[in-house]
């Protein structure tokens, strides 16, 4: 399986965290708790599995384990997570969705202009 590299996330929203947005930043951010609002980043974006985010998601990797409502795109690779609720329209260098995955909604491949 492709994995995203996590190692030099420097944001993290704990689980005990909730967070109304926009969340606005150049990093990775990895997600255990709520965020309610857009994340905006030029990094990657983890959302850990129990972690729930209601809005659209921009990242250059997405890997969702938790529950998301709302768009993503990113410019490279998105994973859906096999115990992932996933309710929104998906843009993609590369999609992994795995067994078990709920996803409900569109993917449209990253246009390359």
């Amino acid at each position: 399986m492709t994995k995203i590299n996590f190692q030099n996330v420097h944001t993290m929203v704990g689980a005990d965290a909730t967070i109304h947005g926009p969340v606005k930043l150049n990093e990775g951010i990895i997600i255990y708790g709520h965020v309610l609002g857009d994340i905006i980043t030029e990094g990657p974006v983890r959302i850990a599995q129990g972690a729930t985010v209601k809005g659209n998601i921009s990242g250059s990797d997405i890997q969702v384990g938790g529950q998301v409502t709302g768009n993503l795109v990113a410019n490279g690779l998105v994973v859906l997570g096999e115990k992932c609720i996933m309710n929104g329209d998906i843009i993609y260098k590369k999609l992994l969705i795995e067994d078990g995955a709920q996803f409900e909604g569109k993917c449209n491949l990253v246009s390359s202009n």
